[in-house]
């Protein structure tokens, strides 16, 4: 009953507001039964089922709930009229190859060839998922962009490669899709209104190491005689970075990773 009223198009939003003072306003099936302190068994398997369904295809969490909620609700007369609960799953068995055998009926198959084509019914499957989610308002927009993003990958059983940068701000229509990596990050070093911020097919450096003095993670003891000595040792440390960023140069890279790289070599016009 929960999420029942949260289906379809027109289905209402909950609000939960947990012990921890964590307020959560959505539709989504999983989600909320995710939030939810349940205690009874048969409601427990009720969120395991959403879950799959959510792990598995993504889609259909409020779907799958109510039905099996309904299966559980028809079959509760057999077993108080004494009906063994094995031959209620075997029925159970039987209606699932029907409905299985009429939904493959009414498939429509699409070649995969046709790239045209197959991105057109894409769209029309990602807009009909967000009929139920807060952006239904842009769901053309957004269909677009997902299924962009889901077919600029080269195997697509892995979506969990595709990233989502929330930013605070703007308009829905904003959102954009960065054909490649992006990264959040803003510029905090001195002197960043005179660094430009636009490359053009850049050669990117990506670094396992970091630019910046670090202090030493054991304990060390350095005994100077001679206070010039320590002027030394601090010439010694910012050498090694110079030399590194140096190489970095050299390289011809115009954008590196980490950052730290634009931060040092702000000099360098890198």
């Amino acid at each position: 009953d929960v999420v029942r009223s949260t289906l379809g198009p027109r289905g209402m939003d909950k609000m939960i507001h947990d012990d921890k003072g964590n307020v959560t306003i959505s539709n989504d099936g999983a989600t909320i039964l995710k939030l939810l302190d349940i205690v009874h068994p048969a409601a427990r398997t009720l969120v395991d089922i959403a879950r799959s369904q959510d792990s598995e295809v993504g889609d259909g969490t409020t779907t799958v709930t109510i039905l099996a909620g309904e299966l559980l609700r028809l079959a509760k007369p057999f077993i108080e009229d004494g009906e063994h609960p094995k031959n209620i799953i075997h029925s159970f068995r039987k209606c699932l190859v029907l409905a299985t055998e009429f939904i493959r009926s009414q498939a429509t198959s699409i070649a995969r060839e046709d790239r045209t084509e197959m991105r057109a019914l894409l769209c029309k499957c990602a807009e009909t998922t967000l009929n139920s989610k807060l952006i239904a308002g842009e769901k053309e927009f957004f269909a677009e962009v997902v299924v962009d993003a889901v077919m600029s990958l080269e195997d697509v059983s892995r979506p969990n490669l595709i990233g989502i940068k929330r930013v605070q701000g703007g308009a829905m229509r904003d959102s954009f899709l960065v054909k490649g990596v992006a990264f959040k990050k803003t510029f905090s070093y001195a002197g960043f209104e005179q660094q430009p911020k636009f490359f053009r097919d850049p050669h990117i450096l990506l670094l396992n190491l970091e630019l910046e003095l670090k202090a030493e993670k054991d304990n060390a003891e350095i005994r100077l005689s001679d206070p010039g000595q320590y002027q030394a040792i601090v010439d010694a440390e910012w050498n090694i970075i110079y030399e590194k960023l140096e190489n970095c140069v050299k390289t011809g890279a115009k954008v590196g990773s980490p950052p730290a790289l634009a931060c040092r070599g702000s000099d360098l016009n890198v």
